[in-house]
């Protein structure tokens, strides 16, 4: 299963703040059945360039790495790369991509998106240089009118949930309802430390076995662990 959404990172974004803390959110991953975490740091154009995000970045992972054997191996880096307008001319955005793949993980506005915001959008996805990756569908998906997921997959971008919309009782029937419908292709930790953010995959795991069957939380994470392959 793959984690398509951390911030496991030590020291660069409000998330772990030491090597200490991410490899025991690792250590938990591990314990949830996670083999391939994804390190997406938060990314904002108006504090950094990209090289020097990348930086940063690369930095962080390498003071994780030195720790020696980490209790997850395939650590893929990345970046939460928050919406601005204009942003689909930002030079050198290609290189905020997922390690190995075409994804972009867009963090949209926390507001109704106008039709600009959406155009922009649609003409990312269809660059040929990425593949949209929603971060946490559920944090604006109630702005927006109807049909707004419906039109985004149709698009080709992949829409992506925390498991907490899955383990929170006022959320999981739509969430379960888009998992259902396809509208929901990976999931993510959304992890930041070990109190009120950790990993909590248990979950999501249970709240999908116990209500569409366990063949359907087997089929969800062959596909969204599939995801990386065909996104190369």
């Amino acid at each position: 299963m793959v984690d398509y959404h951390s911030h496991i990172l030590p020291g660069i974004d409000d998330g772990s703040k030491s090597v200490e803390e991410s490899i025991a959110l690792l250590e938990m991953l591990n314990n949830q059945g996670i083999t391939t975490v994804c390190a997406t740091p938060h990314y904002y154009a108006e504090r950094r360039s990209p090289e020097s995000f990348l930086e940063r970045r690369n930095a962080a992972y390498e003071r994780l790495a030195a720790a020696g054997s980490l209790p997850v191996a395939d650590i893929r880096l990345g970046a939460e790369v928050k919406y601005f307008s204009g942003i689909s001319r930002m030079e050198n955005l290609k290189s905020l991509r997922l390690e190995g793949t075409k994804l972009l993980l867009l963090e949209m506005p926390f507001r109704r998106w106008g039709d600009s915001v959406l155009s922009e959008v649609a003409e990312m996805s269809s660059s040929g240089d990425l593949i949209l990756m929603i971060a946490h569908i559920e944090r604006y998906i109630d702005y927006q009118p109807r049909g707004t997921a419906e039109a985004l997959a149709a698009r080709g971008i992949i829409i992506q949930s925390n498991t907490e919309h899955f383990a929170d009782k006022k959320t999981r029937r739509k969430a379960l309802k888009m998992l259902k419908k396809g509208l929901i292709n990976a999931v993510g930790s959304d992890c930041h430390n070990l109190e009120d953010r950790a990993p909590d995959f248990g979950a999501f795991y249970s709240a999908v076995s116990d209500k569409l069957g366990e063949n359907e939380l087997r089929r969800f994470c062959d596909i969204s662990s599939s995801i990386l392959e065909e996104c190369k």
